[in-house]
């Protein structure tokens, strides 16, 4: 958000910003074994009858003289030694037995040791899978228990309805938490949540950029949810970068609308408060001074490309506009746009609340839908935040903010006041915000993190939705 467009100039709060300007903190935009031996054979026969065989010997009884005892015919080798070799080749084959016995013993031994080491493998097993399960069921008892009643986790689209929650509103704006860079902290889960309660306050939501994933998140959850929502896609481009922010994020959109396609996807928002950052950075005031033409100069293009970015996907039927503060509308950016989205802050007016809602629509007819109709293209105007604050922050706390105080009961009233007034006279509008991003009470301070219709748990504020 800023302060631009009104008397003088205000703050403005943007969803985030991708490098934070430094030269107007009170300018912010929302503005991973058996061995078994062998036996051999004994060379001797102990079966053989020895004394069958003839023999031949001399008169002493001894050999032939000179002769080897091998060289006599018919003369057996004297078996002095192996006398007893049956009753050896016994006790070897009782050892070779006992041996043979022991090795089948340490099979049948180690097969049983294996077939119960795998018994107890498979328990444990079983018992772990159990516990597993059991965990698992556990985990996910007590997620279901935190869900609220009728919510099933594996259909999004099953969810229960908030009786406190009305469709009353033409828009809202929306950036999912964590979206802002480097850290990029959102998740499907929690947009998924943020779209169930979306969809009950209204059926239509702008974002502002789409770093950090964020328009494919908000894509997908719009399609698991099933509900009636479409979405004006944005691309935050910064003023001092060439142009690598624009490129980035264009990146990011083109990703989604391949993947998820534009049937949720009414336009796609090019700049949010770029002339006003720019001229503010430039030392100037007017938009369509030399500041604001150096500015539309570059933003032009990148309208032109996002438009060349559609038809080339056949998506030319989504629309391309471009969002400022106020009064900080360049006529040659607006002219090359079909749509204006603009910010328009009671509180930052100085406003009381109790004229907070006629200021705000007076000024956007004056200002904004008249400047629109003047040109040739005649494009349709929007705002693009309008809201209260609920509260305040230490840090760059203002006690002069305005005449009328930050809190749930003000916002109350400008809702009142506002919401189905604003739908009975046909402005299309996106409510400011869904919810308090606590990220800005350190970056930015005073009231910028406490315009949520919920706030940052998503718990609805002690507020009554009106029925329009």
């Amino acid at each position: 958000m800023q302060q631009g467009g009104y008397s003088s100039p205000m703050q403005q709060v943007a969803p985030y910003r991708d490098t934070p300007t430094s030269y107007s903190p009170n300018l912010q935009d929302y503005n991973d074994p058996s061995s078994g031996a062998t036996h051999a054979h004994s060379p001797f026969d102990s079966s053989h009858d020895l004394s069958s065989e003839p023999t031949l010997r001399n008169s002493s009884h001894h050999p032939l003289t000179g002769q080897p005892i091998s060289a006599v015919p018919y003369m057996p080798v004297p078996q002095p030694t192996y006398q007893n070799i049956e009753g050896r080749n016994s006790d070897w084959l009782e050892q070779s037995q006992r041996a043979s016995k022991r090795s089948r013993r340490i099979v049948i031994g180690s097969a049983i040791t294996l077939l119960i080491l795998i018994a107890v493998g498979v328990a444990l097993g079983v018992t772990l899978t159990k516990k597993s399960s059991n965990n698992s069921s556990s985990s996910s008892s007590s997620s279901s228990a935190n869900a609220p009643a009728g919510t099933n986790p594996n259909d999004p689209s099953n969810f229960p309805k908030n009786t406190a929650l009305v469709n009353s509103f033409y828009g809202i704006a929306y950036t999912p938490l964590g979206s802002q860079l480097p850290s990029c902290g959102n998740s499907l889960t929690e947009v998924i949540e943020d779209i169930q309660l979306l969809s009950q306050l209204t059926t239509t939501i702008r974002l502002y950029g789409a770093d950090c994933n964020q328009s494919s998140l908000v894509l997908a959850a719009i399609q698991a949810t099933k509900v009636n929502m479409s979405v004006y896609l944005g691309n935050y481009p910064a003023v001092d970068d060439n142009g690598a922010a624009y490129t980035r994020q264009k990146g990011e959109i083109q990703t989604a609308l391949q993947q998820y396609g534009g049937a949720n996807v009414l336009g796609i928002t090019v700049g949010n408060e770029f002339i006003l950052d720019y001229i503010t950075m430039q030392g100037q005031t007017d938009p369509n001074g030399s500041a604001g033409q150096a500015a539309a100069a570059m933003l032009i293009p990148w309208i032109s490309d996002t438009r060349s970015m559609l038809s080339s996907m056949g998506l030319s039927n989504i629309l391309v506009g471009n969002a400022d503060a106020g009064s900080y509308f360049n006529n040659q950016v607006l002219s090359a746009v079909d749509y204006g989205m603009s910010n328009v802050h009671p509180w930052f007016a100085n406003q009381s609340i109790d004229n907070a809602a006629a200021w705000t629509a007076d000024f956007f007819n004056t200002t904004n839908v008249a400047l629109a109709q003047s040109l040739p293209n005649k494009p349709k105007m929007f705002i693009a935040e309008t809201g209260w604050p609920t509260g305040t922050s230490s840090y760059n706390s203002n006690p002069n903010d305005g005449p009328s105080l930050a809190s749930v009961g003000n916002l109350q009233i400008f809702i009142n006041d506002f919401a189905c007034n604003a739908t009975k006279n046909g402005t299309g509008y996106f409510f400011f915000e869904f919810s308090d991003e606590p990220w800005k009470n350190t970056t930015y301070g005073g009231v910028e993190g406490y315009w949520g219709l919920f706030d940052s748990n998503k718990n609805l504020k002690n507020i009554t939705i009106p029925t329009c």
